[in-house]
C-alpha cells in the first residue's frame, strides 16, 4: 500500500475530524463570506505530483488555494439558478452516502435501491402524486426531462407500431414536441434522444404570461391529423414561475393523442403550500414528471427525481443486458431505468431530510422563501432604480433597471452586488433582466433586506452608455 495511503488510513478518524472542522468553519462563516468572490487568477497547481503529500497536506492546500475562490452557494443570499442549500439532515445523509459508497443499482446488493424506492414513495406523497407514478433518482432536471422524453419517445413508437429503442428514432418519422415556454434542457434532451431540437414546436402563450394558451395548443394538436405527439407542460417557468393549466392541457387528450410530460423542476413544491397548491392541480394527470431536488428540497448537488406512469416503457428504453445484472422482471432493478449504470445512493440525503423535518418542515421552508421573494419584489418595486417585469407568483423575482436596462449595465450591477447577493441574467419579453430565485432553507427577512440594499447601492453606482 502506498505510504501516504497507509498513513491516512491509520489516522483516518483525526483526518475526518479535521475535515469536519473545515466544513463547520466554512458554514459558520457563510454570513460574512462574499456570496460570489471577486474574480482572480486561479492558483498555479503545477504538474500532477508523482508522489502525493497525504490528506492533511491536501486539505491545507485546498484551504489556501481553492476554498477562498468558492462561492457561498450554500448560503441564504445565493439567489441564482434556483439553488437550494443543504439542510443539516441532508448534509449528514450526503456524508454518509460517500462513507457507505453503495452501488444501488442491483438486487444482487439490494438495500440501496430498496431505500431509494421508499424515498421515492415519500416524494410521491409530498407532491400529491398517486401510486400510478413510479420514480427513480437522477442527477438533475436535465436528466429527469431527458428520461421522461425518452419514455415519451417509446410511447410514440408503441402508437406507431415501432420501437425507437430497438429500431432507432428514425423509425418514428417526423415528431412534434409542443410546448409554450420550455426550459432549455428540453431542447437538449431532444437532441440527445435523436429527435432533434427542431422537433420542438413553440406554442403561443397567454397575453403577458409564460403559461401556454390551451386554445392555441389545441389548434396545433389538430394540425397533426391524429398523429401522436408529445406535449411538454410547465409547472413553474424559469423567468416568472408561471404555470400551465395542467387540467386543461390534460383534458385535450380526450380529442388528441399525446404524451403529457410536465416539467415541475421546482414548481412541484407549490404542492406543499395550501395557498399555492392550486398551481399544480392536475400534476398527477401527467404521463411523466420532472422534479429537481437540489433546488427546493435542499439536498446537495446533484439530485433529482423523475416519475412516469409507464415504467414498462422506461425499462424497454434503458434495459442493460449483462450476465452480472438481474433480469427485468416485474420490478426492474434501477440499472434498467435510467441512462446511468453508475448510480450513487442519492436517495439517502433526501431520505434524511424528509425523515428529519417531514412535510411540515419543508412546507415552512417553501412558504418562507415565497414570503422572501414577495418582500424583495416589494422592495424593488418601490425603488426608483428598478422595474419588475412580472408579478412575483411564487419564488422568483424578475426585474430590470428602470433606466437603460442594457446587458452591460445589468452585468455591472450584478457584479457590483456580487459580494452581498448573487442573481442571474435573463431576457424576458425582449428586455434584458435579472432573476432572484429563493429556494434556500437559510434565507430570512434580514437576508432580503441586505440583498435589496446591495442591489440599490449597486444601481446607484452605475454609470455608462445605454
Amino acid at each position: 500500500m502506498d505510504a501516504h495511503l497507509a498513513h491516512d488510513l491509520d489516522r483516518l478518524p483525526d483526518l475526518l475530524e479535521a475535515t469536519r472542522r473545515h466544513a463547520v468553519e466554512m458554514l459558520a462563516g457563510l454570513d460574512a463570506r462574499p456570496v460570489v468572490p471577486a474574480a482572480s487568477a486561479p492558483p498555479k497547481t503545477g504538474p500532477l505530483p508523482e508522489h502525493g503529500a497525504g490528506l492533511a497536506a491536501a486539505l491545507d492546500a485546498f484551504a489556501e488555494d481553492w476554498a477562498p475562490r468558492l462561492s457561498a452557494s450554500a448560503g441564504p443570499r445565493y439567489l441564482g439558478f434556483v439553488t437550494g442549500g443543504a439542510t443539516p439532515a441532508a448534509l449528514a445523509g450526503d456524508w454518509l452516502t460517500a462513507a457507505y459508497d453503495q452501488n444501488s443499482n442491483s438486487a444482487l446488493d439490494g438495500a440501496g435501491q430498496e431505500l431509494e424506492r421508499a424515498t421515492v414513495g415519500w416524494l410521491r406523497e409530498l407532491f400529491g402524486l398517486s401510486d400510478a407514478h413510479h420514480g427513480t433518482f437522477v442527477s438533475g432536471a436535465t436528466m429527469s426531462n431527458t428520461t421522461g422524453l425518452a419514455v415519451a419517445r417509446e410511447w410514440l413508437g408503441e402508437r406507431l407500431g415501432v420501437s425507437p429503442a430497438e429500431d432507432g428514432a428514425a423509425a418514428l418519422g417526423p415528431v412534434r414536441v409542443l410546448s409554450g415556454a420550455p426550459h432549455s434542457s428540453v431542447a437538449k434532451g431532444l437532441s440527445v434522444l435523436g429527435l432533434g431540437r427542431r422537433s420542438l414546436v413553440p406554442v403561443p402563450t397567454l397575453p403577458g404570461r409564460e403559461a401556454v394558451d390551451p386554445a392555441a395548443l389545441e389548434r396545433l394538436l389538430a394540425e397533426g391529423d391524429g398523429r401522436p405527439c408529445v406535449v411538454v407542460a410547465n409547472a413553474g417557468t424559469v423567468n416568472t414561475v408561471d404555470f400551465d393549466d395542467l387540467r386543461a392541457v390534460a383534458a385535450l387528450r380526450e380529442r388528441h393523442p399525446f404524451w403529457l410530460h410536465v416539467d415541475a423542476a421546482f414548481g412541484a413544491f407549490a404542492a406543499l403550500s395550501s395557498g399555492h397548491a392550486h398551481l399544480v392541480d392536475g400534476l398527477d394527470l401527467a404521463d411523466s414528471v420532472c422534479v429537481d431536488l437540489h433546488k427546493w428540497l435542499n439536498v446537495p448537488y446533484d439530485s433529482a427525481v423523475q416519475f412516469t406512469r409507464r415504467p414498462d416503457l422506461q425499462a424497454r428504453v434503458f434495459q442493460n443486458a449483462a450476465a452480472y445484472l438481474g433480469p427485468l422482471g416485474e420490478h426492474p432493478d434501477l440499472v434498467h431505468l435510467t441512462p446511468e449504470n453508475s448510480h450513487r445512493l442519492r436517495a439517502l440525503a433526501a431520505w434524511f431530510t424528509l425523515a428529519a423535518y417531514g412535510r411540515a418542515g419543508h412546507r415552512e421552508v417553501v412558504e418562507r422563501d415565497v414570503a422572501a421573494a414577495r418582500a424583495l419584489g416589494e422592495e424593488l418595486a418601490a425603488a426608483p432604480e428598478f422595474r419588475l417585469l412580472a408579478p412575483v407568483r411564487l419564488n422568483v423575482v424578475c426585474f430590470t433597471l428602470a433606466d437603460r436596462p442594457t446587458p452591460e449595465r445589468l452585468t455591472a450591477l450584478r457584479e457590483a452586488a456580487g459580494p452581498e447577493v448573487f442573481v442571474t441574467p435573463t431576457v424576458y419579453g425582449g428586455t434584458a433582466a435579472l432573476r432572484a430565485a429563493f429556494s434556500n432553507w437559510r434565507t430570512t427577512g434580514a437576508d432580503v433586506r441586505r440583498a435589496a440594499r446591495a442591489l440599490r447601492e449597486a444601481a446607484a453606482g452605475l454609470a455608462g452608455p445605454a
